[in-house]
């Protein structure tokens, strides 16, 4: 297995969607989850098994979920600015830190839960689940 030029790396840099940048300065997550399928067709038959035809790539969902905590990282805004993303309906190519492109995701889901209330009901921070399906 070929190693990687490590000036390729950045810490900062974790993944792409479209124009926005997950990283530290503005939405880091700490953890991602892909669901990969495959679609086959079965066709009943008498006295065996059903026959299964492959009809090729099924669903693919990426899960994104991390804590924002804007006095250490991050910004509150980034929130917003993917929630203007996912009001367009549009899909944009999903590229990962090392700049292999993943395909073209769109945002079908994001849940936040604000954490630290503050005095006037500010938070101090979110988590947050960031749902994305392939659309190509």
């Amino acid at each position: 297995m070929a190693s990687l030029p490590t000036n390729t790396l950045s810490s900062g840099h974790l993944l792409t969607l479209g124009m926005f940048l997950f990283g530290i300065d503005a939405l880091a997550y700490s953890e991602l989850s892909r669901r990969t399928s495959w679609r086959h067709a079965l066709s009943e038959r008498f006295m065996a098994r059903p026959a299964s035809q492959y009809l090729g790539p099924g669903e693919d969902n990426i899960t994104l979920a991390g804590r924002l905590m804007p006095e250490v990282s991050g910004q509150f805004a980034a929130i917003e600015t993917l929630k203007a993303m996912a009001d367009t309906g549009d899909d944009y190519p999903l590229v990962d830190g090392l700049g292999r492109v993943l395909g073209h995701f769109r945002i079908v889901r994001i849940e936040e839960n604000q954490i630290g209330i503050m005095g006037g009901g500010l938070s101090r921070g979110l988590d947050f689940v960031i749902e994305l399906e392939r659309v190509d």
